[in-house]
């Protein structure tokens, strides 16, 4: 099984595993990519600069190479990156009971996966990570610490937003990145999850907030993630349906086609306007169909990580 396009986990109980085989798989795909010449090393030592301690010198490594190298140790952070992912109700589209019991990936779950597979390829770095957790509100948020105990804590956190649903929680995405932007005190990379799907509809809101990290000098991607053929193509038999929203109860009745044509270009003058503004503020726009695996998004991390330095 590929995990990197496959589009069905039917267990996310242990994500320090499958985010280890997700990186595995990416790096070994590496050497076949255009991307070959990214360093998909994690060195663990680094060169010894004379005059410094030799107190962490790696003797054994010497005795193999004749060079001296000390040992990177957990402070010793190169990058600090800010997970952040939206917990409200409609991430957790395509609800599983909805289809019969399929563990099928939803926003949530591959959010999640995602979000483990990128902290175990920035802990292998040495890299220091946080996660922040929000729906209505920030419910989780952490510092950044590159330690095995605070990647472990993270798998939890994530382990717990997947296995609890939330029951019409709405989305407070702006409010939540200013919460970030303001929490955050060094210069970071920030990575978003979210199908920024805002109740109120005030687009602006979102993008004031997605300027103020840019102001606060932090680099940014928002990685879009959605159901595409449902959520943005609309691609449903033409027969009757219940909509139902996740966010808020309200109910629909109606077929498709009656609403495709309008529903459709909405949702694309809504990600042509999400689309401009990230180009203006510099942001690294992803859109992440959860139908297209986790390639996408090491991808993205990756290239935006070499530009960094």
């Amino acid at each position: 099984m590929d995990l990197l396009d496959n589009l069905e986990v039917k267990d996310l109980g242990n994500l320090d595993l499958l985010a280890r085989q997700v990186v595995e798989g990416f790096i070994i795909g590496l050497h076949k990519s255009p991307f070959h010449g990214f360093s998909v090393e994690f060195a663990e030592h680094r060169l010894y600069n004379q005059g410094e301690s030799t107190r962490n010198i790696d003797w054994k490594v010497y005795a193999r190479t004749d060079k001296l190298f000390t040992k990177r140790y957990e402070e010793e952070t190169n990058l600090r990156c800010q997970i952040v992912i939206d917990g409200s109700s409609s991430m957790f589209f395509p609800d599983a009971d909805a289809l019969k019991g399929k563990l099928y990936v939803n926003k949530a779950r591959f959010s999640a996966l995602a979000a483990a597979s990128l902290m175990h390829l920035l802990h292998k770095q040495r890299d220091a990570f946080g996660l922040t957790l929000f729906d209505e509100q920030v419910r989780t948020h952490t510092q950044c610490k590159s330690s095995t105990m605070h990647y472990r804590l993270m798998l939890n956190y994530l382990h717990q937003l997947v296995n609890n649903p939330p029951s019409q929680k709405n989305t407070a995405a702006a409010k939540a990145l200013h919460e970030v932007a303001e929490s955050i005190h060094r210069r970071s990379l920030v990575v978003i999850f979210s199908d920024m799907f805002e109740q109120t509809g005030d687009l602006e809101q979102i993008f004031t907030a997605l300027q103020h990290l840019k102001h606060n000098k932090h680099e940014v991607i928002l990685f879009h993630v959605t159901d595409k053929s449902k959520e943005l193509d609309f691609d449903f038999d033409n027969r009757p349906y219940l909509f139902i929203d996740m966010e808020t109860g309200e109910r629909l009745r109606l077929q498709p086609r009656q609403v495709k044509e309008y529903y459709v270009e909405q949702v694309a003058k809504f990600i042509q306007q999400l689309r401009f503004k990230c180009l203006q503020y510099h942001i690294d726009l992803v859109e992440a169909d959860i139908s297209k695996g986790f390639r996408q998004v090491l991808q993205a991390y990756l290239v935006k990580r070499s530009r960094m330095g």
